[in-house]
């Protein structure tokens, strides 16, 4: 795992490699291998209202669809670092790739359930290996002066992903008309040509340019062993709680249950909801590296997480309880997830030591992973219990309170977090020209 984030901070660095022209095609095809992925990754949502009134889904089964590409994270934090060091990054993006691949056609299949099911456990062993493949895959082509833009725009690829999905039952309408399966085959198709970016992008790998040996850094100081290694200060485990709690607020909510929201109970058609919901992962495109910037220049990394942050307790709030435009709160989320994301991954290399970079990094995703999947189980189940659905729009109160909930507990982390970095022991997150 060091080897996905060491470029973009710590106190002592790799040897850097010289900037080579061919990085940039190397980056065109990571960015539209992760935007494949994360087209796959949200199909669901899209679809969701389909397979309830199609095929009789229950809330719970549909949050459970979601749930299922989280689960594998559990154990591919822990052993993905390690693999890719084995293996090569570029090879690990193009096996996960071909995996994703088979998920993504069981899951169009879709019949019988539990069929479908699979399928989206298949393609979550490839959503998460794959992620982090491709950004240490990127830290070998690029030299550390300019990894954070190439990551920043690789993000914001993955966004592209998000949006296109999020918008497809208006561009690709006639296919929504036939039923829920055809969207899925558009999905299936769009990850294929993500295994052939993937492809590439190991073809490119015999060519990346080779930096001069890294230095020797023994020294005299020893890394941690063991269960020392998971020895880390409060910072650390602020950070940490903001990271799951702050996804297993965003994703299911935006994946699983915004669009039906939206239909059942703002009365949007699903073109119109769909389209709103877009709108958060469209402004992530070109508003995620403008914070990062800002982050850089100005500091206040803490603070800037904090304003992010409420905005998601806020968003709720509007939704549950005005009749204003279901587009204020596409913007205001939208700020959120362009900001959180631009600032945590950098502010976490700075608060984690270097030589647990790996470990910190490996247990935030694999808590993340409990935390969303458990999360979309838990919003199913209140739905259900509530009875949610187009002819009970008021049992979607219940889905916003435990979003809403959850969301203050990611809200007091990071003000925990804000108060620590701006006392005696802080890591320099309030300081300008820190970053990566």
């Amino acid at each position: 795992m060091a080897g996905v984030v060491e470029p973009l901070g710590g106190e002592e660095a790799d040897a850097d490699v010289p900037a080579v022209p061919l990085r940039w095609l190397a980056l065109a095809v990571a960015a539209l291998a992760i935007m494949a992925t994360y087209y796959e990754t949200d199909v669901i949502g899209e679809i969701a209202d389909l397979l309830i009134r199609q095929r009789g889904f229950a809330q719970s089964q549909i949050g459970s669809l979601n749930a299922a590409i989280y689960w594998p994270s559990v154990v591919l934090a822990l052993i993905g670092g390690v693999l890719i060091d084995r293996y090569g990054a570029a090879r690990m993006a193009l096996w996960t790739a071909a995996i994703g691949l088979v998920g993504a056609c069981l899951t169009a299949l879709g019949t019988p359930y539990w069929v479908m099911w699979l399928g989206r456990l298949i393609f979550g062993v490839a959503e998460g290996a794959i992620f982090m493949a491709l950004i240490a895959g990127l830290a070998l082509w690029f030299p550390r002066r300019g990894v954070a833009l190439a990551t920043a725009l690789w993000l914001s690829m993955a966004r592209v992903g998000s949006a296109l999905c999020n918008s497809s039952s208006t561009w690709a309408r006639p296919l929504y008309d036939t039923g829920w399966q055809a969207p899925l085959w558009l999905g299936a198709g769009i990850t294929a040509l993500g295994l052939v970016a993937a492809a590439v992008f190991w073809m490119l790998d015999s060519r990346r340019p080779q930096g001069p040996a890294a230095r020797d850094r023994a020294g005299p100081h020893r890394a941690p062993h063991g269960w020392g290694r998971l020895r880390f200060d409060a910072a650390y485990w602020y950070i940490l709680a903001l990271h799951v709690l702050y996804a297993s607020v965003f994703f299911p909510f935006r994946q699983t249950y915004a669009v039906e929201y939206l239909q059942h109970a703002k009365h949007m058609t699903l073109q119109a909801a769909s389209l709103s919901n877009s709108g958060v992962f469209m402004a992530a495109i070109f508003a995620t590296p403008v914070f990062g910037v800002i982050a850089d220049q100005f500091g206040h990394r803490a603070l800037m997480l904090v304003f992010g942050t409420v905005l998601l307790p806020v968003t709720l709030a509007m939704l549950g309880l005005t009749h204003w435009s279901p587009w204020l709160s596409t913007v205001l989320m939208g700020i959120s997830w362009s900001l959180v994301p631009a600032v945590i991954w950098p502010a976490t290399t700075m608060i984690v030591p270097r030589d647990q970079l790996g470990t910190g990094l490996g247990l935030i995703t694999l808590i993340q992973a409990l935390g969303i999947g458990a999360s979309n189980l838990g919003a199913g189940f209140f739905a259900d219990r509530a009875g949610a659905g187009p002819t009970n729009p008021a049992g979607y109160d219940a889905v916003l309170l435990f979003f809403g909930a959850v969301s203050l507990c990611a809200l007091a982390s990071v003000v925990l977090l804000w108060r620590h970095e701006t006392g005696p022991h802080g890591h320099g997150l309030e300081s300008a020209g820190q970053g990566a």
